[in-house]
């Protein structure tokens, strides 16, 4: 899916956590728990080098629990990382997140050496509202929407703990077709960046396959082995009343309702994406791209496009 959502503020973002990192102790990026791979932002690992991270699996009373376990099982394996499911209404649970970055930083503590951490994620994976509840106060901007937050924010979390506060960014090129399909169902993309029924028949082509008992007990289905994700996406629509003149079907309105459903869990504690199907994905991704990077570099030997030629430096 070709989703390109990268407002002015992530550019300036990006130029603001390349300077940040210099001075961080820890990283902690936020991802969504139902899309922990689709939703970790590959131009922050270019960014935060090889800092001590946190990955933080935020969500997790809205994913699966054992595909859950997959991803925690995942990234604990990786150097140098730590990871984390919560979900951040719960005060307790948010208060862990500096435990883990003290562990990651064992030798940062104390007024002389504080420990800096820089919390970063893509839009809307609820960075705004877990900041509110480690500072017990509303400290930043939340909503659910993506691009609330357009500036970075110092926050003193104790005497010798300092948090830096980034604005969610996106990545330019989404090269994992599906992940553009799961940041557009899970609100992370500007809601004029997708349309709304692409998006909903294949959420409903994923749930089909892996949590069909839920769709059928949400959309009072008997059976829907058979049925297309067209046909579901009408069968939703009629059933939740989604109709225009004539007894059709609004698909626009059903698709809405479909995927509100994903987003406040009304179909029930389901994930999008396994470590194993991301990585699959991803290679997919990374060969698309590289045989559409030799196409494009083909046709500009051929003269058909104009090849980009590296900006003098500035003297």
């Amino acid at each position: 899916m070709a989703v390109q959502w990268f407002p002015g503020h992530m550019f300036l973002t990006q130029k603001a956590i390349t300077e940040r990192i210099k001075t961080i102790d820890v990283v902690i990026e936020m991802l969504d728990a139902r899309l922990p791979g689709s939703s970790a932002n590959p131009m922050l690992q270019q960014l935060t080098g090889h800092k001590p991270t946190l990955k933080v699996l935020n969500k997790q009373d809205l994913a699966d629990p054992a595909v859950t376990a997959q991803w925690l099982a995942h990234y604990q394996a990786l150097e140098n990382t730590r990871a984390l499911a919560l979900d951040t209404a719960h005060t307790q649970a948010a208060q862990a997140l500096v435990r883990e970055s003290q562990a990651l930083a064992p030798n940062r503590h104390g007024l002389t050496k504080p420990l800096r951490i820089l919390i970063c994620g893509i839009p809307n994976v609820g960075k705004s509202t877990l900041i509110n509840r480690l500072m017990g106060k509303r400290a930043a901007k939340a909503a659910d929407e993506a691009g609330v937050t357009k500036s970075e924010q110092r926050l003193a979390l104790a005497d010798d703990v300092y948090l830096f506060d980034t604005p969610g960014m996106l990545w330019p090129r989404i090269i994992v077709a599906q992940s553009g399909y799961n940041l557009a169902a899970s609100g992370a993309v500007g809601k004029n960046a997708f349309d709304d029924e692409e998006v909903a028949l294949e959420l409903l082509a994923y749930l089909q396959r892996s949590y069909p008992a839920a769709l059928c007990d949400r959309y009072q289905i008997q059976s829907i082995a058979d049925l297309t994700e067209d046909e579901l996406l009408e069968h939703i629509g009629r059933k939740r009343g989604a109709l225009l003149s004539g007894g059709r079907i609004n698909l626009q309105k059903a698709a809405e309702l479909v995927i509100h459903d994903f987003r406040s869990a009304a179909i029930g504690r389901v994930s999008l994406e396994t470590p194993a199907e991301f990585a699959a994905w991803l290679k997919e991704g990374k060969q698309l791209d590289a045989e559409r990077q030799l196409r494009k570099e083909a046709l500009a030997e051929a003269g058909f496009i104009r090849k980009k030629t590296a900006k003098p430096k500035k003297s």
